[in-house]
Formats: structure tokens, C-alpha cells, sequence
């Protein structure tokens, strides 16, 4: 096997001759391209986005030259593409190739007959938009949640917008293309599953190969040779064969645990196919010796829904991830090392691949199989009906095979899922009087999809569709599976999710827009206003402003001046990640894990996410790391919670104290606790702790092994806080600055917004609450030089007080 890249010598003309040719990156995408040479500016910034719904319905042509092959004439040629996004037409000369329309799968043409001399190879992009119209037209409507009708093109679903991101319909040659040449047999897909027997000791490799033979020599007896961890296996392939699977035992094998469970271990793996003593093909994988499991037993709720790794249940910290950019050609290997480390940093131990995105890249998974982050993965269907009729389901069948085949091997692939809210719409959303006798995916969930997993992956847990329940039970009852918790944003106040145990909540959160300094790095000055129509185009959400405005006031207020509404919805960002998280993961083992909605963003805007587009930690990425921590006590009107999410037991004595905001103790006790591993324990408050004289004034405070947890008795903007409680220092030190505050007076959420002063500072710490006479020194690090008393400006040293002025 030989194997070429064809990624230099690219052009991309419009197909009306209008602009071009220009030089086209490959991989790469036509708003790249533009942006690269100066006809377009970033689509991200201002208002831009708008200005370029010209490319919805635009076609453009990828050109370069394929030198001529002297191929042997025993010799297959292959053309491999990796990924076309999305409708495509492929022309060598002057044969057509073929013609696609899925941007989640691969394609290989036999070009050897086109190929004696040179030619033009050209891929040409037509509207996904237009041909999802189309489509709509041949196969019926079918409803969704946004305008497109997405629902009919097999294109990242975002990709046509989202209410946290742009309508920029990307087109290209988006994975890596190459030629290929062999001899006698290949490859075509190598599947390999790793597990790990009930005695945690004993793995096992499946190793399943899928061979294509040429046509070009007679069929003769091949052999594919398996080899990991010094074990060797070899299966062979008589004449006429096309497949062949190898297993192997390997005792003692080395566990793959999740993070905060153990080590993450990995094995090569290396796949050859011989003819004699030739090699004609090889893979190489990675993989992890792991059993996951999925517990949802009946009891007498209804049922469980726990993630159980090796045996062990594993309560699942976890976040929702969309694209980390929606010019998805522009991702790193390292931006993704960066993104999933933002994530284990928060103590998460599981990531969500949405639906409405990607089957991700091999360095995502990569990545969390070395980090030991474990992978919820969605099919990419999302918050629609699908048509099941022809040539939508060949596509998706055909992609989710491709895909499952590719990811297998991962130690990180947990559990695979249906789709993104499919089934919820379907039941609540007004979708079954618009569909009549329709087809709209269930089919999918309920038949194509379990079909597939047992025969390419028997070995993980599958869920039909994220929420979903049994089949008689309504989709999102929080007694059953999967749990999305959208009511408290939409409609009620991040409190509301006190009205429900959910046994696994995979959604929820709360808005907030990102830091100042992406936010002045893509709008204008004159734009940093709620209501300036760039802002408003990077507030997706439907009445997004409202929603965050109602939810200030119900806990803070409503500042009327930018900066400091900018800083309060950061706030309750943070506050409304903490009552979640908290209250879901006081109920273990009833409720058994918490993917909060969202890791990050695409571009900058204002979203859920706690981590913004540029990679800066939102205060909500603070407050969530504090949340998620292996060790937790979280206060209730009447008890506390000691939560303890690690392998050794927590004993001891919790102190409990009301305080008035100076200080003074009213009411103490301390309360023997002995928490067992993995689980939480829940304490009565007595009630001289739990009352108090004066609610405006006074702070519950738990003090236990170094861990605190507080809780006021009513909202902040009736709080009684001292405007005047903190004092601050500044102070260099290495690699930036020593900020030292001291608090007079209780002091609640202190915060240093240390972007809004130099773009690069990144802060150690945020959201620190301190008692009466006690201090906190933030470190600042920044290679900016700067007035190191910015740092202490009214703007940028925040906390909960915050100037509500008419």
C-alpha cells in the first residue's frame, strides 16, 4: 500500500466565474478560503455573519491537477476522500466520478483506468441548503426546530444555525484526500473491540477485518496477523473470502479506568494482511482493557440509569460538547488537548459528542482515551424529524456504520445514543399533527441503530435518544433514563430544578455572555450595549436577553450599565451551574449523573457554555470545578450534604455556624459524619443553625477537613452586604501579580475579572467568599505590562455587590 496526500495545488472558483480562481487549503472550507484572501472579513465578528447568507445558495469548484500513475498493471489506484462537505459532484477529466451529499462519511473511487496521463481533478460544491429544499420537496416536509430543513441533508446540523450559533453553511473538501495504490487486497475497515472480563484481570481483543480484493489478479489465500501486548493472533482468509476476525486473550491485562478512578493504560495494536510473506496492508490502534455497563434496574422509582465502569459505578461529572469551532477545519490537535484539559481541570470525567455536530476527530478521542475522560456519543440527529425513506436513510445507516467501526477501539466510547431530543420533540412538540402518518426517525432509534451496534459493537451500553425513557413513559420523566432540565432556563428560575430527582439529567444550564475580552475582541466599543444589533446577533436564543434579564431579577438585580449587567450574568451563570450541580449530586444514588449543557463554544456569543470561543474560563468554569470537586458539602434550608466522591472514606466533624455578616457566631454545633466511599451522607441542621433573627444580615456557614459550604437565607439584592467590606493589594509576582483582599464583612463571590485589563491575564481562582477578617490572594498571570492597580478598579475587582443604578 501506497499512499499519497493530495492536500498542495488547490483552487476554488465560484461556479458562475464570479470570483476565482483563488488558492484553496485543503482540508479546508470556502469561508476559509475567502477569509485567507481578503474577500470576505471574519464572519465572526460584528455583524459580518449576516452579510454572508449570499454563500447559503453559492456553488463553488476545488481544482488541481492529478499527475499521471504509472501503475503496474496488477495495481489498483484508488482516489480517497476522507470527507466532502457536502453536496459534491467529483470529475476527473472528463469522467464523473460520483456525486455526494454527507459530510459524515468517506468516499474511494477506482481511478486507475483515468490516470495514464494527467488530469483535472475537480470536486464542484452545489447548496446544501438548496438541495435540502429539494429534498423536503421529494420526501415530504418533516418538522424541526429552526428554519432550514437541516433534517434532509446529511451536514453538521449547526451548521445552519443554532441558538448558540452562526448560520454559516460551510462547503469543502473538509477531511484529507489522497491517492492509494495496491497489489492483490486491502484494508477496507478494520473494527477492533477491547473488554475486560468479570475478574478485572482477564482482556480480551476482538479484532474484526473487512478485506477488499482486486479484481486485477485470481483470488488466492491471504492471512491477517493481530498482535498487542506480546500476544499474536492470525485468522486466514481463504480464496474468495472477504472477511476475518482474530481474538485474542491477554492475561493480566492492564485495566483502563476513568479519571479518579485509576490509570489509563493503552495498547498497541497492529493489524497486517499478507499474501505469503508480503504485507500488503496494516493498521495500527489503540485500545483499553474496560467493561462499561449501563444499570438501569427497575426500583421503586422507576428505573436507574448509571454508567458502570469495570464493575464500578461511576457518577458521571460531565458537559455537553458541541464544535469547538464552526469552521471546523481550523481545529488543532492541541486546541483539542486544551478544550478536553479545560474539562478534566473542572474535575469532569465525561464528555457528550451533542448530536446536532460531528462524529469528532481521531485526536478527540484520542485524547480522552489518554485522559480518561469517558465519551457519551451521539448519532448526529438533532431536534427533528428524519425522513426513513430513501436516500436519507442509506445516508445515515451507511455513516453511522463508518462511524462506529472507526471509533470502537476507543476506551473512552462509553455509550453510544440515538439522537438530541428526537424523541422529546416528537411526543411534546407539536410534531404529530404536522407529520400525519410521516415517517420522522424512530426507526432509527428503535430498530437500524440497535442492529447495527450488535453486530459491529456489542460491548457498550446503547440509549435510544437523549431524554428518552421507556417506551411507554413519557421521554423526559425524571423517575426513567435520560433527563433534560430546559424548564428552569425557558421558563421558571434556576431554582425550579428543585422540583425534580431526575436519575441522569443530560441537559440543563443557564446563559451568560463571554468574557469581556472576547467580547471587545469581536464587537466594536459602540457596540457593547444589549440591545446594539451586533450583540444581538451573537444572542441566539429565542428572547435570550429577557431570560437572562428575568433570572437577575429574581436573585441580583438589574444593573442598567453594560459592564456591570455584563458582570451580574456572569454571576448568575455561576450561581445557576452551582444550585444544579448540587442538587443532582446531593440525590446519589437515586440521581446518578449531570452533563450540564455546555463545555464550549464555537464562536463568540452569548450561551451556556463556561468556557468562551477563545478559550477563556467564564466565572461559571469556576464555580463548576468547586461543584464538581471529589469532596463537596452543600448546604440546604434544613441540612447539609457531605458529599464524598472518592475511594476513601470521610470521617470526622462537620462545624456548622450561622453568622451574623461581622462575624459574630449566633449558633453552632458540630455533627459526627462517617461518609463511605462514593456516596453522600446527609446531616440535619439543628435549628438555632438553621434560623435566623435576622435573615438580611446572617450566613450559614459548614466547615469540614478543609472543605466549606455556606448558604444565605434570602436573595443578594435584599442582602444587607457592607458596599465597603474589601481591601486590596497588588503585588508582582513570578509570572504576573499577587492581588491580597481582605474582607471586613462577609463578602460573597469575589471575582477579578483580570481580562479587562490585559487580554492575555488568566486568573488561578474566581468566586471566593470570605468571612469577616479573612483573606485571599488571587495570582494573576499575564506577560502584558500593566498599572498593576488596574487590577483593583471597581470593574474588575468584583464580587456580589453590584450597583444597581436607574
Amino acid at each position: 500500500m501506497i499512499r499519497a496526500d493530495l492536500h498542495a495545488g488547490w483552487t476554488v472558483t465560484a461556479a458562475d466565474g464570479s470570483t476565482g480562481p483563488l488558492p484553496a487549503e485543503v482540508p479546508g472550507s470556502i469561508h476559509t478560503d475567502l477569509l485567507a484572501a481578503g474577500l470576505i472579513e471574519d464572519p465572526y465578528a460584528g455583524t459580518n455573519e449576516a452579510g454572508l447568507a449570499w454563500l447559503h445558495r453559492s456553488a463553488w469548484v476545488y481544482r488541481r491537477t492529478l499527475p499521471a500513475v504509472a501503475a503496474a498493471a496488477d495495481e489498483r489506484v484508488d482516489l480517497v476522500f476522507d470527507g466532502l462537505d457536502t453536496v459534491a459532484t467529483l470529475t476527473l477529466g472528463d469522467t464523473e466520478l460520483g456525486r455526494t451529499a454527507n459530510m459524515h462519511r468517506g468516499y474511494r473511487f477506482d481511478v486507475r483506468d483515468q490516470i495514464n496521463t494527467d488530469q483535472e481533478l475537480t470536486v464542484r460544491f452545489d447548496s446544501a441548503l438548496a438541495y435540502a429544499e429539494a429534498m423536503r420537496d421529494r420526501l415530504g416536509a418533516r418538522p424541526s426546530a429552526y428554519e432550514h430543513p437541516y433534517n434532509m441533508v446529511r451536514k453538521m446540523a449547526c451548521g445552519f444555525g443554532w441558538d448558540w450559533g452562526p448560520d454559516l453553511q460551510t462547503c469543502g473538501i473538509w477531511k484529507p484526500v489522497r491517492l492509494e495504490r495496491w497489489r492483490v487486497a486491502r484494508l477496507a475497515s478494520v473494527r477492533v473491540l477491547a473488554t475486560l472480563e468479570a475478574d478485572n484481570t482477564t482482556g480480551r481483543l476482538d479484532v474484526q477485518a473487512e478485506i477488499e480484493r482486486s479484481s486485477l489478479r485470481p483470488d488466492g489465500e491471504l492471512l491477517v496477523r493481530v498482535a498487542v501486548a506480546g500476544r499474536v493472533g492470525e485468522a486466514r482468509v481463504a480464496a474468495g473470502e472477504s472477511t476475518a476476525s482474530v481474538e485474542l486473550t491477554v492475561p493480566d491485562a492492564a485495566v483502563w479506568w476513568p479519571v479518579g478512578y485509576g490509570a489509563q493504560p493503552l495498547s498497541d495494536v497492529t493489524i497486517e494482511l499478507l499474501d505469503g510473506a508480503v504485507v500488503l496492508d496494516q493498521a495500527a490502534k489503540r485500545a483499553g482493557f474496560r467493561r462499561v455497563e449501563l444499570d438501569e434496574t427497575p426500583d421503586a422509582v422507576g428505573s436507574r440509569f448509571a454508567i458502570v465502569v469495570n464493575g464500578r459505578e461511576v457518577w458521571a461529572l460531565g458537559l455537553n460538547w458541541i464544535p469547538e469551532d464552526h469552521l471546523l477545519t481550523r481545529l488543532t490537535r492541541e486546541r483539542y488537548a486544551a478544550a478536553v484539559d479545560r474539562a478534566v481541570l473542572a474535575h469532569a470525567n465525561l464528555l457528550r459528542v451533542w448530536g446536532g455536530g460531528i462524529f469528532e476527530s481521531d485526536d478527540f478521542y484520542d485524547l480522552c482515551d489518554e485522559r480518561g475522560v469517558l465519551v457519551w456519543q451521539d448519532f448526529p440527529l438533532a431536534c427533528s424529524a428524519y425522513p426513513e425513506e430513501e436516500p436519507s436513510r442509506g445516508e445515515i445507516l451507511a455513516e453511522a456504520r463508518e462511524n462506529i467501526v472507526r471509533l470502537a477501539s476507543h476506551p473512552s466510547l462509553a455509550i453510544w445514543n440515538g439522537g438530541n431530543e428526537n424523541l422529546w420533540g416528537h411526543e411534546d412538540w407539536g410534531w404529530k399533527a404536522e407529520l400525519g402518518d410521516r415517517t420522522w426517525g424512530l426507526g432509527y432509534y428503535e430498530r437500524d441503530f440497535p442492529a447495527l451496534l450488535a453486530e459491529l459493537d456489542p460491548t457498550r451500553p446503547y440509549h435510544k435518544g437523549s431524554p428518552s425513557s421507556p417506551r411507554d413513559v413519557h421521554p423526559n420523566d425524571d423517575r426513567y433514563g435520560t433527563r433534560h432540565e430546559w424548564e428552569s432556563w425557558n421558563q421558571r428560575d434556576y431554582t425550579w430544578h428543585d422540583r425534580h430527582v431526575p436519575r441522569f439529567c443530560a441537559e440543563f444550564g443557564w446563559q451568560a455572555p463571554p468574557t469581556w475580552a472576547t467580547l471587545t475582541e469581536w464587537l466594536d466599543p459602540a457596540d457593547l450595549r444589549k440591545d446594539s444589533p451586533a450583540f444581538l446577533l451573537h444572542q441566539k436564543a429565542a428572547d435570550g436577553n429577557g431570560k437572562l434579564d428575568r433570572g437577575l431579577a429574581h436573585h441580583l438585580g438589574v444593573p442598567a450599565d453594560f459592564a456591570d449587567w455584563h458582570w451580574a450574568t456572569q454571576l448568575n451563570q455561576a450561581r445557576a451551574t452551582t444550585y444544579a450541580v448540587e442538587h443532582l449530586r446531593a440525590h446519589r444514588p437515586r440521581t446518578m449523573g449531570s452533563i450540564l449543557w455546555q463545555l464550549n463554544d464555537c464562536w463568540p456569543v452569548t450561551s451556556w457554555a463556561v468556557v468562551d470561543s477563545a478559550g477563556r474560563l467564564k466565572p461559571s468554569w469556576y464555580a463548576l470545578r468547586r461543584a464538581y470537586a471529589p469532596r463537596l458539602l452543600t448546604i440546604r434550608p434544613r441540612s447539609v450534604a457531605v458529599i464524598n466522591d472518592t475511594d476513601r472514606p470521610w470521617s470526622g466533624t462537620v462545624t456548622v455556624r450561622r453568622l451574623t455578616f461581622a462575624g459574630t457566631t449566633l449558633a453552632a454545633a458540630d455533627l459526627p459524619v462517617d461518609v463511605a466511599p462514593r456516596s453522600v451522607a446527609e446531616l440535619p441542621l439543628p435549628s438555632p443553625v438553621s434560623t435566623p433573627d435576622s435573615a438580611a444580615a446572617e450566613v450559614v456557614v459548614a466547615d469540614f477537613d478543609g472543605v466549606r459550604g455556606f448558604r444565605t437565607f434570602i436573595e443578594d439584592q435584599t442582602l444587607a452586604y457592607d458596599p465597603a467590606a474589601l481591601t486590596a493589594t497588588v503585588a508582582p509576582a513570578p509570572g504576573g501579580y499577587a492581588v491580597t483582599v481582605t474582607a471586613s464583612s462577609f463578602a460573597r463571590d469575589i471575582t477579578l475579572l483580570a481580562d479587562r485589563v490585559a487580554i492575555d491575564a488568566a486568573v488561578d481562582d474566581q468566586l471566593i467568599t470570605l468571612l469577616a477578617g479573612e483573606t485571599h490572594t488571587f495570582r494573576v498571570r499575564t506577560a502584558r505590562n500593566i498599572d498593576p492597580t488596574a487590577l483593583l478598579a471597581p470593574s474588575v475587582l468584583r464580587s456580589a455587590v453590584i450597583p444597581i443604578r436607574p
